[in-house]
């Protein structure tokens, strides 16, 4: 069967089709009433582009850096948890985003050690949430840095919610016999995801070894979730803390206003994510890209400006770029990609994704990405939001 899919959407619809109910129902993910889940897909529709004829580029350049590292073109791989929707997991995504030229983020919370996925991808930027102490804290960034991470992600943009109107997926705290029998129902009518873990002889691991300190073994996801849970919020102090004692490339995940942004700067940050967690915290909060222009106007010139939220096509990108993104990163669609096709449907949706930003470049004139300016796109009015001026 020729699994090869043109759009994301195809994509996750495939994804649908593969995995276990309670499986697709946790990447599909939101909160409350899904109203920031929603609009981070539809303000990009809002959006609108004013094309150019009669350019003649013949050659259109995506190539820009990340974090000081090359990248083939504008996106990252943003760092999700726990991808059990595939026996390869951040190890598949890991690979593809090395095929095709760029980074990835591995997150704290990932079921596969850390030195594997640098291995595989030695452009991984390592995610961590501030969890447990500053010595716990520290320790996890220096087994990140012995394994050879590119950079640090400090995510902040969390605020626990977790109900949700169409109802939260049962998400079990390990796998042992008694749940398997309850899981069993939505698992046999999956036959292709069942014979992926069959054939390795193994069951998703909801351990997570990248959060285990002191030789100690991998937490579960929940015990390690609970400790999350129980760390006082981090301060704008912490942050600077943890910058330097990281030391490298170091990026803030989560900022929706200027003021932020600023403080960030101050704390001594490479680069932040214009980011509201995937839709999965505070509910209504505002799309990414609403907020991405007013912020980089406000930073853009002292750090490097990333989105993350609801790109699912190049044009998506185009447009994060042209208000002002350096870059974007990818979390549902690559996860789409990955249920639906393993490594290769990652690589799929990479290409999908360079394919649309070609084609927009060719659209709109252009001969790089560089050359991209807000001039290029149609922002309605009422279309942007400014917090924290």
């Amino acid at each position: 069967m020729n699994r090869w899919f043109e759009t994301v959407a195809v994509a996750q619809r495939r994804a649908r089709r593969v995995l276990p109910k309670s499986v697709y129902g946790a990447l599909l993910a939101g909160s409350e009433r899904g109203s920031t889940l929603a609009d981070n897909l539809a303000a990009f529709d809002e959006l609108g582009f004013a094309p150019r004829v009669a350019a003649g580029h013949v050659g259109r350049d995506q190539a820009t850096t990340v974090l000081g590292r090359p990248i083939s073109l504008p996106v990252v791989i943003s760092p999700t948890g726990v991808q059990g929707v595939h026996p390869d997991g951040e190890l598949a995504v890991a690979r593809a985003a090395a095929a095709r030229g760029t980074a990835m983020g591995l997150s704290s919370f990932a079921s596969k050690p850390i030195e594997d996925v640098v291995a595989a991808n030695p452009q991984t930027f390592f995610q961590v949430y501030w969890c447990g102490s500053r010595d716990d804290i520290v320790a996890r960034i220096e087994r990140a840095r012995a394994a050879g991470a590119a950079g640090l992600i400090l995510t902040l943009d969390w605020s626990f919610s977790h109900g949700r109107d169409w109802g939260s997926p049962p998400i079990p705290d390990r796998l042992d016999a008694k749940t398997m029998v309850r899981f069993a129902p939505e698992v046999l009518v999956r036959p292709r995801w069942l014979a992926g873990w069959l054939r390795r002889r193994a069951v998703p691991d909801l351990t997570v070894p990248n959060m285990a300190v002191g030789g100690e073994p991998a937490p579960g996801f929940f015990a390690a979730y609970g400790e999350w849970m129980q760390t006082p919020p981090a301060t704008w102090d912490d942050v600077a803390w943890l910058r330097q004692q990281w030391g490298g490339p170091f990026l803030l995940k989560g900022v929706l206003r200027v003021d932020d942004a600023r403080r960030a700067v101050d704390a001594g940050v490479d680069a932040i994510s214009v980011s509201n967690h995937g839709g999965n915290n505070l509910d209504g909060s505002p799309a990414p890209i609403r907020v991405l222009r007013a912020i980089d106007s406000a930073v853009g010139e002292q750090i490097e400006v990333l989105l993350d939220g609801g790109v699912r096509r190049g044009s998506d990108v185009v447009k994060a770029l042209a208000l002002g993104a350096r870059a974007v990163m990818i979390g549902r669609a690559s996860l789409w990609g990955l249920a639906a096709n393993g490594q290769a449907g990652v690589e799929n949706v990479l290409d999908i994704l360079r394919g649309g930003v070609d084609s927009a470049l060719l659209g709109l004139g252009k001969s790089s990405i560089e050359e991209l300016t807000g001039d290029d796109v149609l922002v309605p009015d009422g279309f942007t939001r400014v917090a924290g001026r």
